[in-house]
């Protein structure tokens, strides 16, 4: 009788501590959950303090020693926050990570919503091409890296990014720490389309402020369009983050520079006869351009990305028509 009493006691109180332990991680939860969305609230369009808090509260909580989370631009996936990676790991990342030569993020571009592995070491020497299990088994040697969970970060079906927890320790995420991971992926998501709505309405008031104000410069200089022209291109330059550059005319064959704006080597380079290969007189000659004479022919925009000139690294041609 008193063994069967002690015997119940003894479930008695396992039951109430695994009770005790199930109330502190909800409340963990909740209180990680009212942190992050706190974050959400006070950083409207900054998502970096928002990646950062759910990365550490997702790490946390999933019981993770290190990671990444990262945005996917529809070809590599780029980390936007970091946790307890080391400066080598961390530089490497920031050159992005191509889906094409990491099996892991091809199956998260491929529709999966997660990838687990289990044991990386294992994971690394089952790989058929010895390049990618090579550096696989690197980042065993040099981080430590033994489970490895990806979940990815979707709206609908595009896919915006990934959640990386990563162990030391051959350890698989249970169930609920998967499904606790996920919850913070779907914060993350949540977070980047309010800042993509929130952009996207300041971007609007912008334009609609700018035009505007070139509205009200071509009716307060008829018949000047120095002023118009300046203002267009100030404006323009603006709202798209451009550097430097110029508005010209198209005539006879040649685009003739009216207005400029920016950096002052690059007006130079414009009104400088002396210093022009394809420029005469503040001209731009069609013919003997490679990215003009596309443009005047089919009057259509020619973006150009990393261009050779050390000046400039991207550049683009909008026609008027």
């Amino acid at each position: 009788m008193t063994a069967s009493l002690e015997d119940e006691n003894a479930e008695l109180r396992r039951a109430n501590a695994e009770l005790r332990q199930q109330r502190d991680e909800a409340l963990a939860r909740e209180a990680a959950t009212a942190e992050v969305l706190q974050v959400i609230n006070s950083s409207p369009g900054d998502l970096t303090p928002v990646f950062e808090a759910i990365l550490e509260k997702a790490h946390s909580l999933c019981g993770a020693e290190y990671g990444v989370l990262l945005t996917y631009d529809g070809e590599l996936f780029w980390p936007v926050a970091f946790h307890g990676l080391s400066t080598q790991l961390t530089d490497a990342r920031l050159e992005g990570i191509d889906p094409n030569v990491a099996p892991s993020f091809g199956r998260i571009v491929r529709g999966e919503r997660l990838d687990h592995i289990h044991d990386m070491v294992e994971f690394a020497a089952q790989l058929s091409d010895d390049a990618t299990r090579r550096r696989l088994s690197a980042l065993v040697e040099t981080e430590g890296i033994r489970t490895q969970l990806i979940v990815a970060l979707r709206k609908d079906d595009l896919l915006l990014g990934a959640i990386i927890a990563n162990r030391r320790v051959m350890q698989p995420f249970s169930e609920k720490q998967i499904a606790l991971l996920q919850n913070f992926a779907a914060q993350a998501v949540i977070a980047m389309e309010n800042a993509r709505l929130l952009t996207e309405t300041r971007e609007a008031l912008e334009q609609q402020t700018a035009t505007a104000e070139v509205l009200q410069v071509i009716n307060s200089s008829p018949g000047d369009l120095t002023p118009v022209f300046d203002a267009i291109l100030e404006k323009a330059h603006t709202l798209c983050g451009a550097a430097f550059g110029a508005l010209a005319i198209f005539d006879r064959g040649q685009f003739r520079a009216v207005a400029y704006h920016g950096a002052t080597n690059f007006t130079e380079y414009v009104v400088q006869p002396r210093t022009m290969e394809i420029l005469h007189w503040r001209r731009w000659s069609a013919a003997s351009s490679s990215f003009m004479l596309p443009m005047s022919a089919r009057w259509m925009p020619i973006a150009i990305t990393r261009h050779s000139n050390p000046t400039w690294i991207a550049k683009i041609f909008v026609p008027s028509l």
